[in-house]
Formats: structure tokens, C-alpha cells, sequence
């Protein structure tokens, strides 16, 4: 009997998950109101040592973005033989922070700066624990 496949987060305190409206993790300066992400326990602003977890906003706008032709290194693609590009970029959100991201098209025909964009989880890759490691991605608005 097979055990059921999961899906788990590709890092802990990330994003909420599962969630139907899943959020990324933040921490916003209770000192300064800078907002970080990744969350962390000060701020990089004021150095402050105090931060309150926050939620970030599901939808915000591309500020840059590139296609990667390339796999990322080891231990992030196993041995790059199914390697497809993929964009990447960053989404300006509402609370004032710009998130890093994978996005879920890599045609740049699709992609503008500027255009809304939305966060959403995706498959990644299974662990070594054959359960689904799942990573989150801006896609655009339609």
C-alpha cells in the first residue's frame, strides 16, 4: 500500500499552505513599520529587534522581469535534463515591498512591467520524502 503524496511548502513560514487564498509570510518593523520579506526576526531598515508577522497582499504589480534560460544549481534542479526557462522578476505589492519571484509564464510576449499580477502555488519538485514541494509564483491577471 502506497502512502499519500502530500504537498508541503519548500520552505517553512513562507507562504500560508494550504490555503484557498494562500498569502506570503512578512514581518513588518514594530519600530519603523519597514515591511521584509522573507520574514525576519529584526528589522533591516533601523536594526530594530522587534517585528510582528503580517500577511502580504495576494495581487500586485510586475516591476521588472527577465526568462531564465539557464537550471538553477544544485539542489534547486536536480540534473537540469527537463530544464524548461522560466520567468522571473520582481512584484511591487501593496504593503510597499518588492518580492524576487518565479512567474508562471516564461513567454515575454505575456509579460509587461507594470501589468497586475497574482500570486499562486504551484508543484515544484517531489522531495526525497516522495511528497510534492511547492513553491509560490506570480501569474498575470486576466
Amino acid at each position: 500500500m502506497t502512502g499519500t503524496v502530500r504537498q508541503v511548502p519548500i520552505a517553512p513560514d513562507l507562504f500560508t499552505w494550504p490555503a484557498e487564498q494562500p498569502q506570503l509570510i512578512a514581518s513588518r518593523c514594530t519600530a519603523c513599520g519597514e515591511v521584509a520579506f522573507p520574514k525576519l526576526p529584526s528589522c533591516p531598515a533601523c536594526t530594530g529587534e522587534s517585528t510582528a508577522e503580517i500577511l502580504l497582499s495576494r495581487r500586485g504589480r510586475l516591476w521588472t522581469w527577465t526568462i531564465q534560460h539557464f537550471p538553477p544549481p544544485h539542489p534547486y534542479l536536480d540534473d537540469g535534463k527537463e530544464f524548461e526557462p522560466f520567468g522571473v522578476g520582481y512584484v511591487e505589492l501593496p504593503e510597499g515591498v518588492r518580492v524576487e519571484s518565479r512567474l508562471s509564464v516564461n513567454d515575454p510576449a505575456a509579460l509587461e512591467i507594470g501589468m497586475e499580477m497574482e500570486l499562486a502555488i504551484e508543484r515544484f519538485a517531489a522531495g526525497e520524502d516522495g511528497n510534492d514541494r511547492m513553491i509560490f509564483v506570480f501569474r498575470p491577471v486576466d
